[in-house]
Formats: C-alpha cells, structure tokens, sequence
C-alpha cells in the first residue's frame, strides 16, 4: 500500500497512463479508476464540480473537435505523493473548438500537469495546454477572443 506522502515510479506510470489513456479516449470510467471521487481539477473553467463527471462535458466536446487525439507522455517526474508530467497532443480539429469551426488541420501541443496523489489515486490535478500554438497552427483565435 502507498503511503499518503510518497509514491512509487512503477505505480505512477501505470496511473498517469491511465489517467492520459482517459483522456485520450474521452471515457469517463476509465478516469474514474485513476481519480478520486473527489478529484479536483484546476481550472475548473466549467464549473465547481468536482469528481470525474466534471470531465463529461469536456469530453463531448474533445470527441467532436479532435477526435483522433493522442497524447505522448515524454517526461514524469515524482516527488513525494506529487508527479509532474510533460506531454504531447496531436489530433485533427474535426469540429467546433472553442468556437473555431472544423478545419481539418492536424494540431500538436504541449500540455504540463502536476498531479497531487492521495495513496493509490489522483486528488488533484493542475493543468495548462499551449492553446496560443493551437490558434497560431489553425490561423485564428477563438470568437471569444477577438
């Protein structure tokens, strides 16, 4: 059993993969194996919700905007109960993403989360994704931007 302050490099790659794996393939029972019931994701820009459910809609909207996304975990980093990661996401912008309509255009970028474990699950998680290199690869910016 991992203890509350410490996790193993074993346990984290196989978590993170399933947690990346979720998202990957926007299915909400995989993420909740992974997360806990509680699991905080910041920003929550959709609201205060928490739980994984806070992911459905998230999800709804990655299956239409890119919905051959990928994502390559290319470093992890483990201190404590806390795991860093850095990744890729590649799809095609299939559908409406934030309001930029379908452009068929393959995308890439980075995202970087840090994961705070709580024993063999994740409590919370903070995150950022480079949208800037997303608007510049499709030559827009959201609606809601401009």
């Amino acid at each position: 059993m991992v203890q509350a302050n410490e996790i193993t490099r074993d346990l984290a790659q196989q978590i993170i993969g399933r947690f990346y794996r979720a998202h990957a393939q926007k299915d909400v029972a995989l993420l909740r194996t992974v997360v806990t019931p509680d699991w905080q994701y910041v920003p929550a820009s959709f609201g205060p919700a928490g739980g994984p459910d806070q992911m459905i809609p998230v999800f709804v909207d990655l299956a239409s905007a890119l919905p051959d996304m990928d994502i390559q975990i290319l470093d992890v980093l483990i201190h404590g109960n806390m795991v860093g990661v850095r990744a890729k996401v590649r799809g095609t912008q299939s559908g409406s993403l934030m309001g930029i309509a379908a452009t068929s255009k393959p995308i890439e970028f980075a995202i970087h989360s840090f994961h705070e474990f709580r024993g063999e699950r994740i409590a919370k998680t903070w995150h950022l994704e480079d949208w800037l290199s997303v608007f510049h690869q499709l030559g827009t910016l959201p609606p809601s931007l401009n």
